[in-house]
């Protein structure tokens, strides 16, 4: 099988390339994420892709679009829905085109790896391009492997991301970090779940979030 791999970061790749591997299957890795800002963040992400499919011995081709313009377009009048309106769609439909413009038999993805992406979303939209290009969808819940997969990205030095990718991901993780260490010293046991709803409780009542919270 000739496989294209979409991939958003080096660490979310590592267990998504063993398992591939272990099942016979050979990935080209494929970046392509113009959704990753600012633009120190983007090359910090780009760069250690390269270093690890060096290390790896992976084929990998990168198209390489810094797309702060266009993902700002895109986006400004619907920022509580970009991820399934720009980020998603705009990475996955370039693998599939890429795929079917070089002659792949199948694409998966590395965004099926992390536990805090939109895992069905994803899939459901990789089947509906697989069907649209005519290329196979290889889907496997890499969601399995995470926390194996992130000490083994640690154990190789890899560049580990504190957010998600965009310029509001970064904002609502910074806050977020802010949140769990309020709520450990109150008493309270901090999850993704409570702190998610502060976030999006602050920005129904402010419209923004107060970073400057000690």
């Amino acid at each position: 099988m000739k496989l294209l791999l979409h991939a958003c970061c080096a660490p979310c790749s590592v267990y998504c390339v063993e398992t591939l591997r272990s099942a016979g299957i050979e990935p080209t890795m494929f970046l392509y994420n113009p959704n990753i800002h600012p633009f120190q963040e983007y090359e910090a992400r780009r760069n250690c892709l390269k270093e690890y499919s060096k290390m790896m011995n992976l084929k990998a081709i990168f198209d390489d679009e810094y797309g702060l313009d266009e993902f700002c377009k895109n986006v400004i009048n619907k920022l509580e829905t970009r991820c399934f309106d720009y980020c998603y769609p705009v990475r996955l439909r370039k693998a599939f085109q890429y795929a079917k413009d070089n002659g792949y038999d199948a694409v998966s993805t590395t965004l099926l790896y992390s536990i805090y992406q939109k895992h069905d979303y994803i899939k459901q939209y990789c089947e509906k391009l697989s069907e649209e290009f005519g290329i196979e969808f290889l889907y496997r819940d890499f969601r399995v492997g995470f926390w194996e997969g992130h000490e083994k990205a640690k154990e190789l030095g890899l560049y580990m991301q504190k957010y998600c990718g965009c310029i509001f991901s970064e904002e609502e993780s910074q806050y977020g970090r802010k949140i769990k260490k309020q709520l450990k010293e109150s008493g309270t046991k901090p999850t993704d779940e409570n702190v998610r709803k502060i976030i999006e409780s602050q920005k129904r009542t402010d419209g923004f979030l107060k970073l400057d919270i000690k």
